[in-house]
């Protein structure tokens, strides 16, 4: 299987509810690297996975509806408990979103895999990886 990643970075401020949170039950702020790994069997006929500048873009595009943002104050994530595994789907089904459509070219329509990947700190990480 061949890859591509791209990386980028967000910051929001959110709550987590439940006792298992503690502390981050109550409203704080999170910073975030973001890696999102594009694969794919075999590669497209420019002998690619995907365009790297199209796909560091599209993520991009995908966290600045996020950065710098409350999601407790989001719509569209309105009743998700934005734990960093959550984030991790929203951001990874967005991504997907953008391929199926053909924001990444054709070589994005014809991708096998996509997975997403938050860096909470340089010790600790969630992802998300789903089938396109």
């Amino acid at each position: 299987m061949f890859s591509v990643t791209v990386r980028d970075h967000m910051m929001i401020a959110h709550s987590l509810r439940g006792e298992t949170f503690g502390p981050a039950q109550g409203l704080h702020g999170a910073t975030y690297v973001i890696d999102a790994m594009f694969r794919r069997e075999e590669l497209d006929a420019d002998g690619i996975v995907v365009d790297i500048g199209r796909a560091a873009e599209e993520l991009h595009a995908v966290l600045a509806d996020l950065n710098y943002r409350n999601l407790d104050e989001e719509p569209a994530l309105a009743g998700m408990n934005t734990s960093t595994e959550a984030l991790a789907r929203v951001i990874a089904d967005r991504l997907a979103e953008r391929a199926q459509e053909g924001a990444l070219g054709d070589a994005g329509r014809e991708l096998d895999t996509l997975s997403v990947t938050l860096h909470e700190s340089h010790v600790a990480s969630a992802g998300y990886e789903r089938a396109l």
